[in-house]
């Protein structure tokens, strides 16, 4: 089987529900980035963080994996299939992906102040998190999202894989946040690169197959490209 890795951003989601960041009316808009995603802005104002992410934590119980998330889950009958994220949420998992990779963090876990590295599962039962939720190390728990400023630990996994790959898909993503966007720069030439987004995404690359539909939409025209190269 071909390795066939996927780079998803928000608008991988989007058909979900989940709010994004940068489009009109996105969650930037109304909470400032320094405010609800730095460790500065969790130092100042902790309540505020935590509610901020126990908002989104609500938001995406609420959601469903869309069809764009179960072609790409469905795809793995017939390649080995990775998937690079830069979404915080579990929708992929949900749809049967079997091998994710979140640069970003996750939503449904927290970890400790005192180590940013080791995660903790949230129980959809009881999925908020408050101020003297306390780790096993005795650091108050935090969500476990990748914030501004903070290194990005699975960013070497990822590009392994890129490295790797047969094929290379960009899904929903603007390119415009690194490291993340910087993974095309790991592509082998002369190798199949195409990018899912309804907007128009500019890139330094002029060998890519761009599909100018919707997350869903796409990924079915994607897979009736990619069969012909099974």
């Amino acid at each position: 089987m071909k390795n066939l890795v996927i780079l998803t951003g928000a608008g991988m989601s989007a058909e979900s529900g989940i709010s994004t960041f940068r489009d009109s009316n996105g969650l930037w808009n109304n909470y400032p980035v320094e405010k609800v995603a730095t460790p500065e802005g969790f130092a100042a104002d902790p309540q505020l963080v935590l509610d901020f992410y126990n908002y989104r934590r609500r938001e995406l119980m609420k959601s469903e994996p869309n069809e764009g998330h179960k072609r790409l889950a469905d795809l793995e009958k017939y390649f080995k299939v990775y998937i690079i994220t830069q979404n915080v949420d579990n929708l992929h998992e949900r749809a049967g992906s079997g091998h994710v990779i979140h640069l970003h963090g996750e939503l449904m876990k927290s970890c400790s102040v005192k180590n940013t590295e080791k995660s903790f599962d949230i129980s959809p039962d009881n999925p908020d998190l408050h101020l003297g939720d306390k780790a096993p190390d005795g650091g108050q728990l935090r969500p476990f999202i990748v914030w501004f400023g903070e290194a990005v630990p699975k960013i070497e996994e990822a590009i392994e894989y890129v490295e790797s790959s047969d094929i290379f898909v960009i899904i929903g993503t603007s390119l415009n946040v690194y490291p993340a966007a910087g993974l095309l720069n790991y592509v082998r030439k002369k190798q199949p690169v195409f990018l899912i987004d309804p907007k128009e995404v500019k890139t330094y690359r002029n060998d890519i197959k761009f599909i100018q539909k919707g997350a869903s939409e796409g990924i079915k025209l994607l897979t009736e490209y990619l069969k012909i190269m099974i």
